[in-house]
């Protein structure tokens, strides 16, 4: 198992990789068999590296400069949980919104991820509701 420190460094350097634009730094996170759930109705989810990461250029452009600000991350085993603030640009309208992602790391790799945010907050912030 690994430890607090390097389960924290995963989960923050994996919020992090998202500022780059580069989708293959975000899958360099995640395990072959990573799995990728939502929980809000505006969520994608898929399973394996290969799908993630090929889903990844079109996030990265739809959402315009994203980044993921970690406000708080908790550890227990090889399990983190981290509040974020997502902030980025969806057709020209910069948006923020908060959430916490659940993650599963092991050897390293997170091997899952659920995501919960507030897609209204999206929504309404886009203009779309």
């Amino acid at each position: 198992m690994a430890g607090v420190g390097d389960v924290r460094d995963v989960a923050r350097s994996y919020l992090a990789s998202f500022a780059t634009g580069e989708p293959a730094a975000v899958a360099a996170h995640v395990s072959e068999n990573f799995s990728n759930v939502h929980t809000s109705a505006l969520g994608a989810p898929s399973d394996g590296k290969a799908e993630y990461r090929a889903r990844l250029g079109e996030f990265l452009t739809t959402f315009e400069g994203v980044t993921y600000e970690a406000e708080e991350i908790l550890v227990e085993g090889d399990r983190a949980a981290a509040a974020y603030v997502m902030r980025a640009r969806y057709e020209g309208q910069p948006f923020e919104i908060r959430g916490v992602m659940r993650m599963g790391i092991r050897n390293g790799l997170i091997e899952q991820r659920i995501d919960y945010f507030d897609s209204l907050s999206f929504l309404r912030q886009t203009g779309q509701a």
